[in-house]
């Protein structure tokens, strides 16, 4: 096993709530634990273009509660090639960099996957996405924060809706993965969800709609991005069938990925981080830390990156069951 003694940190792919949080637990827990730490500008992109600086504990100081990355994130064409990971290779070593965490989703693990299995580089990953849809851990970071974002803008569009007695879609991020959607639409009351993971049963929409109460003055159904109708399409389609309503349709988008991060995507960022330095001391690599029932899990690679593509069908039952 060999030694460790400088450690780099970066986040990839799409922002997420809580990622500064697990940028300062693995500057710190490094600098806790003897190490030098340097961060990566920009993810990958970063790591190709020598966009490393050396950190401490100072450079994280009063970021745990802002939202997006002081690390910056972008996509990285070159980093696919390998001409473009052997120019990263090159770089770390030339910083005396002896191994890696990275903070992201599929895309980012696997990448570091690649970069492992061409150059030996021991890496730890941190699931950082607000779509939840990855395998080995019950939530990723940024997921709590996201929800509670669509169940707060959703409470506020409810007010108006019940003012001028209005049906809403509302279109929320999720484009292969209907957890966001699923959970926002059982906290804010939806009468219907649209989730990727399922085909769209129209007739069945249009039936409850039909059968609920005739003197509810608002009603909301949530769409989750991946489905391939859309908020516009769907909203079009309750018009055909039922011609009386006020339907208006809300595009949430990219409010979803920022703002502070919930005290949940915090002490999970600050778990998880932690426990990526202490993976790699202790000989780990090519894994994702995770959280399962409550204890912080690795899980490799390979198994974490399959997206979760089946959902909890008493999820859905919850929705039509409360929503007369």
């Amino acid at each position: 096993m060999r030694e460790i003694k400088n450690i780099a940190v970066l986040t990839s792919g799409g922002d997420a709530p809580g990622m500064n949080a697990a940028i300062r637990a693995v500057v710190r827990a490094g600098i806790y634990h003897g190490l030098n730490v340097f961060g990566v500008k920009r993810g990958y992109d970063g790591l190709v273009k020598d966009d490393i600086v050396p950190m401490d504990a100072k450079s994280v100081a009063n970021i745990i509660q802002r939202g997006g990355t002081i690390l910056k994130t972008a996509r990285s064409e070159e980093f696919k090639t390998y001409e473009g990971r052997k120019q990263a290779y090159e770089n770390i070593k030339r910083f005396g960099i002896d191994a890696l965490v990275v903070i992201g989703g599929d895309g980012t693990f696997t990448g570091a996957s690649k970069f492992i299995e061409e150059f030996d580089v021991p890496i730890i990953g941190l699931p950082g996405t607000i779509d939840n849809d990855l395998a080995g851990t019950d939530f990723t970071i940024g997921y709590d924060t996201a929800i509670n974002t669509v169940v707060d803008a959703v409470d506020k569009i409810r007010d108006t809706a019940e003012s001028h007695d209005r049906l809403f879609v509302i279109e929320v991020m999720g484009r292969d993965s209907g957890l966001i959607a699923i959970r926002s639409g059982i906290s804010t009351g939806a009468e219907a969800v649209l989730i990727p993971e399922l085909e769209v049963d129209y007739n069945a929409i249009m039936k409850r709609l039909d059968q609920t109460r005739k003197n509810k003055s608002s009603r909301i159904i949530i769409v989750a991005e991946g489905d391939d109708e859309g908020g516009l399409v769907v909203a079009d389609k309750i018009k055909e069938n039922f011609p009386h309503y006020d339907v208006r349709v809300s595009i949430l988008g990219h409010i979803q990925r920022g703002g502070k991060p919930t005290c949940m995507d915090r002490v999970l960022a600050s778990r998880l981080g932690v426990a990526a330095v202490e993976g790699l001391l202790a000989g780990r690599k090519g894994e994702m830390a995770g959280l399962i029932c409550g204890d912080v899990q690795f899980t490799p690679f390979s198994k974490a990156i399959k997206h979760i593509d089946k959902i909890n069908t008493n999820l859905t039952r919850i929705v039509e069951i409360l929503s007369l």
